[in-house]
């Protein structure tokens, strides 16, 4: 095997090392089959529950029964695995589209080779704009400097300029060139370590589904029990025993919402496709009213808050500090002094500083559509376009005579350009090491000598600028007319303070997150200064910063106690985020962890819900998260906030519906039970009304828009139930008149002929359900504030399941399999009558409550 760098490997030695290597990529499987993920729609507690009713109905050969149940699984498992398989595929589109590929000498030929076929031992060649595909030695170099901010969290490029200094899988070249002999590969790479740690992060169930659990557990042994009781009572009264089977079976079946886990993926699933208009796609359905309940976020900054684009916002020279507008590589700010706008060419100190930052740089910038885009180094693409904005003349690359390239140790730059009065050395580089290397400072007046004053000022002026978050370059020039590059008589031009922004819209986002009630936390691998000044920038005010050295010297006790403050964690480790995430989840929070890099993959796994940036995201990154940003915009959380909550709300309010409308079921059957008659409501009644009628009815209450003030509750309480002794109560106060007034209903009809009155009480529930739902709209608004037509959803359902009622009643088809006749005018109008109390009575006592509540504010 030969290490030469103008050969590299052969391909002999190619072949053995993938033997025993293998190949540079990290194990992601297959991804889940679609047999498994549909096979996982089953596993809910409500789902297992149907699919033992339906088991129980064929026993006793009730086919209609098993069949309606069957329909209802079947349509839960459907939509359920439509929506993550799509997602699955999304993110596998995302995936194909990077296309990673390497440059190696292989054989003694420079070729282009996908990066999974490297080999440790490969010779790669990398230049500004790669990314770096393999762990890596660095052999030969000219000015390599690597953005490493996705795998550490640091926005600020390393310099790879020392001996046998390491590149790294994942990260990018920002300036530039450089040989490598690669040194790991897959899962022995820096990047693939952190995958591997992710995959070791609990899998967690989301909130929604504890809760679900929960709920269908409760009603399961609810409806058990009571059906149990009612045949044992039957049985002892001398009811025939597979009679009173059957009475039990409809009872049950009356108890659990059938279409419960229906409207639920019905309803999460709609929300998921509006947020994919909103450029947020849920891999997990659902995720997002996980995310309605959050109330810690646990943030990167880097790419997530700020813009992942290095922008200079502050230029100071001997003559004044200047504020300079605009972010990211849009020339098209302006820079000002003492708020009055100028160009440089009206001054001559700032004209002098502006030609080093175009002149002294390798970077460009191009303008693609209405996009401007910047191609090498980070700070060199900030200087170049606050020459840009400065009006500044841009040198033509042919005037550079010779170069001094930057490198750790001298921590500048210098080139020396043919300028229109002669020869010049443009330098730029760390302040400390250039003020020392001026002679003369350009003055107002003119240049004047470096005296020690001068050089307290100098430093005054960079401390400052560094204390509020900036990277702070010095500027300097002098004429060469020999035309020999030399760093000697160097006269100091200004300061350029440059930071990576926050992005336009966040603060206005993270007002609104405060406003409801959910925390924020940054944790990120960028240094404390500059982490607090973004803080500052976007309106996040932690009472403690601590880095990853502090969180060392903590025990789990102190850091627990630490996490009640507004905290600030920077210089952190990925093993950090995943300890502050479970320690916030132990302390009962729902928890989301936001983030793009590889960095941030395993505490967006082991977050209660992950966002990871869709742009800027990598694949590691986006397989760990539940929820992907398409836009890598930390707004659109807010909007997903406010979806979650509208989501549960919602969810609320159907799932009352839906119980008050069975408890009406089971009301009517226990009451007419007990008394002794026949039959109240027949089995295939009884799911007529819960997956017919209730089911579509309550997919439209599962549209209504978000409420007013929605956003300034506090987060729910992680305890805080679906349902609620205020819900048991509604629903109770709802069933005991639906159920009584039907009821009366048959009782009163029941001397003329059973199925008149079985129809007429049958109808009567279907119809009181219906309009009950005008109740249910809204947990704490009337109608008349909500509107009564604000849901045109609500409304065709409403006609549609209303006229599906009347087709039962008068369609002999369905007579016959529903075992109903026709209705009277008669019967119609007493229907009416016990209708409207369930619309007028809920309307006036929130009417009451609703002024009550606003007369309080």
């Amino acid at each position: 095997m030969t290490h030469d760098l103008t050969v590299g490997l052969t391909s002999q030695s190619v072949k053995a090392l993938h033997d025993s290597h293998g190949w540079n990529e990290l194990p992601q499987g297959a991804g889940p089959s679609p047999l498994r993920i549909l096979l996982r729609q089953f596993t809910n507690v409500l789902v297992i529950i149907l699919i033992i009713a339906a088991a129980i109905a064929f026993l006793a050969g009730e086919r209609i029964d098993t069949i309606a149940i069957v329909i209802v699984i079947m349509l839960n498992g459907a939509l359920g695995f439509v929506q993550e398989w799509r997602a699955e595929n999304a993110l596998q589109a995302l995936r194909n589209m990077m296309s990673p590929q390497a440059t190696v000498m292989r054989d003694g030929v420079q070729m282009m080779i996908p990066a999974r076929d490297l080999v440790p031992g490969d010779i790669i060649i990398v230049a500004a704009g790669d990314r770096v595909p393999a762990d890596a030695v660095v052999v030969e170099q000219t000015s390599l400097q690597a953005d490493e901010s996705a795998l550490t969290g640091e926005s600020v490029p390393v310099a790879k300029d020392g001996d046998d200094t390491a590149l790294y899988m994942g990260t990018n070249v920002v300036e530039g060139r450089g040989l490598g002999r690669v040194s790991a590969i897959g899962t022995e790479t820096r990047f693939g370590q952190i995958a591997v740690l992710t995959g070791s992060a609990e899998q967690r169930q989301t909130h929604l589904q504890r809760q679900l659990g929960q709920l269908a557990r409760q009603l399961g042994v609810v409806a058990l029990l009571i059906a149990a009781g009612i045949m044992g009572l039957g049985v002892w009264n001398g009811q025939p025993a597979t009679d009173m089977f059957m009475t039990g079976i409809s009872l049950a079946v009356a108890m659990v919402p059938e279409g419960l886990p229906a409207v639920v993926t019905i309803t999460i699933a709609l929300g998921a496709a509006a947020l994919v208009r909103q450029n947020a796609l849920t891999r997990r359905l659902q995720a997002v009213e996980t995310l309605g309940a959050a109330s810690v976020i646990c943030t990167d900054k880097t790419g997530t808050l700020t813009e992942n684009k290095m922008t200079a916002t502050e230029i100071w020279t001997p003559e004044g500090t200047y504020a300079v507008t605009g972010t990211g590589y849009d020339p098209s700010g302006h820079i000002a002094l003492n708020d009055e706008k100028r160009r440089a060419s009206n001054d001559p100190v700032l004209a002098r500083l502006l030609e080093v930052c175009a002149g002294c740089s390798h970077a460009s910038l191009r303008r693609q559509a209405d996009e401007w885009t910047m191609i090498g180094s980070p700070t060199e693409g900030a200087l170049l376009t606050l020459a840009y904005k400065g009006w500044a003349d841009l040198p033509d690359p042919a005037d550079v005579l010779a170069e001094l390239p930057f490198n750790s140790d001298r921590k500048r730059m210098s080139i020396l350009r043919r300028t229109a009065s002669g020869p010049r050395v443009l330098t730029k580089g760390a302040p400390e090491r250039l003020r020392d290397l001026c002679t003369q400072v350009m003055a107002p007046d003119g240049p004047e000598p470096m005296t020690d004053t001068w050089r307290d000022v100098i430093e005054a002026a960079y401390t400052d600028m560094a204390a509020n978050g900036h990277r702070v370059i010095a500027l300097a020039a002098a004429d060469n007319p020999d035309e020999v590059l030399r760093e000697e008589d160097l006269v100091f031009l200004g300061l350029v303070g440059i930071i990576d922004p926050p992005r336009p819209e966040v603060p206005d986002a993270v007002a609104l997150a405060h406003a409801a009630g959910t925390r924020i936390v940054m944790i990120t691998g960028d240094s404390p200064v500059t982490a607090q000044a973004i803080a500052k920038g976007i309106g996040l005010h932690p009472q403690s910063v601590m880095t990853h050295d502090t969180l060392t010297d903590m025990s789990d006790i102190d850091l627990s106690a630490a996490l009640d403050n507004d905290t600030l964690i920077a210089r952190a480790e990925p093993a950090d985020k995943m300890r502050i995430v479970a320690l916030l989840q132990a302390k009962g929070q729902i928890v989301a962890m936001t983030g793009d890099g590889v960095n941030d993959a395993p505490a967006l796994e082991q977050a209660d819900i992950g966002i990871a940036m869709g742009i800027r995201g990598t694949d590691v990154a986006k397989d760990a998260s539940d929820l992907v940003l398409l836009d890598d915009n930390f707004a659109t959380i807010i909007a997903a906030i406010r979806e979650g909550r509208r989501q549960f709300d919602n969810l609320r309010k159907f799932v009352r519906y839906l119980l008050s409308s069975n408890a009406g079921e089971v009301v009517a059957l226990v009451c007419n039970i007990i008394i002794g008659g026949p039959l109240i409501f027949l089995a295939t009644q009884i799911l007529w009304m819960n997956l017919i009628t209730d089911g579509l009815t309550a997919v439209a209450l599962g549209l209504e828009k978000s409420e007013k003030g929605q956003m300034q509750d506090p987060p729910r309480p992680m305890n805080a139930p679906i349902l609620g002794w205020s819900g048991v109560a509604l629903v109770a106060i709802f069933g005991l008149y639906t159920g009584l007034s039907s009821l009366w209903i048959f009782w009163s009809l029941l001397p003329q002929d059973e199925t008149l009155a079985r129809t007429a009480a049958f109808t009567a529930m279907v119809v009181f359900e219906k309009f009950s739902v005008f109740a249910f709209r809204s947990l704490r608004a009337p109608c008349s504030s909500v509107g009564w037509a604000s849901n045109p959803f609500l409304l065709l359902a409403l006609f549609v399941t209303l006229g599906a009622q009347v087709v039962a009643v008068y369609w002999p088809p369905l007579q016959t399999l529903l075992h109903t006749t026709g209705l009277s005018l008669a019967e119609w109008q007493m229907i009416g009558l016990l209708t409207l109390p369930l619309i007028i009575v809920p309307e006036v006592a929130k009417m009451i409550m609703f002024r009550r509540q606003e007369n309080g504010k």
